[in-house]
C-alpha cells in the first residue's frame, strides 16, 4: 500500500479515537437528566470507566479496519516507538505523525461544532484536554503526570510489541491492544485525563487554549519518551532473532 492511501488511514483512524474518545468525555461522562420529572435529577453519564472504555474501542476498532492498511499507529508516541523497535522505517514517521495530527485536530474540531450547538453554550471548558496541577483532575502535580504518562505508555507500547509479534496468537492483537488502552485510561484519567498520545493531547488543547498549549508540552515530551524506550527495551531484550 502507497504511503499516501496509509497516511489517509491513519488521519481517518486518528480522527476517530479523538472524535470518539473525547467525544465520550465531553459529552457523556457527565450527563444529567430530569426525564420528565423536573424534580428528580437522574445522572446517566458514563464516568472515568465509559470513557476508558470508548478510547479502548476506537483502538480496538480501527486496528482491525485499517491495521492491515498503515499498521494503525493513530499516535506519533505509537509511531516513535515502532521505530525504535524496529518495527517502522524512520523515514515515514514524520509523514506518519503530521497526518495523525491532522486527523486529531479534525476530529476535535467536529466535536467543537456537535458540543458549541447546545442550549447555552459559552465556552469549551477544558474540552477534555490534558493537563497537570490545577488542571489535572486529581491535582497531581507535574511530577506526578510526567511519571504516570511515562510509564503508561512504556506499558502500551510494551503490549503493542508483545501482541504483534510473530509468536503471538494470530489475529488478537486488536482485542489486547483496545483493552490495554482501556486499562492505562482507567489508571491514568484522574492524573491527566490521560494522554499517553500527543495527537490527541494537541487536537483538544487547540480549542479549549490557554493554559491547555502552555501544558501541551508535556504531553509530546513524556509519552515520546516512554514509547522509545519501551521499542527498545522489547528488541534488545525479547525480540526473536531473524533467521539466516
Amino acid at each position: 500500500m502507497g504511503l499516501s492511501k496509509r497516511c489517509i488511514a491513519e488521519a481517518i483512524g486518528t480522527f476517530w479515537l479523538v472524535f470518539g474518545g473525547c467525544g465520550s468525555a465531553v459529552l457523556a461522562a457527565a450527563f444529567a437528566s430530569k426525564l420528565g420529572d423536573p424534580a428528580a435529577t437522574v445522572n446517566l453519564g458514563i464516568g472515568f470507566v465509559g470513557v476508558s472504555l470508548a478510547f479502548g474501542l476506537t483502538v480496538l476498532t480501527m486496528a482491525y479496519a485499517i491495521g492491515h492498511i498503515s499498521g494503525c499507529h493513530l499516535n506519533p508516541a505509537v509511531t516513535a516507538g515502532l521505530v525504535a523497535g524496529g518495527r517502522f522505517k524512520a523515514s515515514e514517521a514524520g509523514t506518519y505523525i503530521v497526518s495523525q495530527v491532522v486527523g486529531a485536530i479534525v476530529g476535535a474540531g467536529v466535536l467543537y461544532l456537535i458540543a458549541s450547538g447546545k442550549e447555552g453554550f459559552t465556552s469549551v471548558g477544558d474540552f477534555a484536554s490534558n493537563g497537570y496541577g490545577d488542571h489535572s483532575p486529581g491535582k497531581f502535580s507535574l511530577v506526578s503526570a510526567l511519571v504516570a504518562e511515562v510509564v503508561l505508555t512504556f506499558m502500551f507500547l510494551f503490549i503493542i510489541h508483545g501482541a504483534t509479534d510473530k509468536r503471538a496468537p494470530g489475529g488478537f492483537a486488536p482485542i489486547a491492544i483496545g483493552l490495554g488502552l482501556t486499562l492505562i485510561h482507567l489508571i491514568g484519567i484522574p492524573v491527566t485525563n490521560l494522554s499517553v498520545n500527543p495527537a490527541r493531547s494537541t487536537g483538544p488543547a487547540l480549542f479549549a487554549g490557554g493554559w491547555a498549549l502552555g501544558q501541551l508540552w508535556l504531553f509530546w515530551v513524556a509519552p515520546i519518551i516512554g514509547a522509545v524506550l519501551a521499542g527498545a527495551t522489547y528488541k534488545a531484550v525479547f525480540e526473536a532473532p531473524e533467521k539466516a
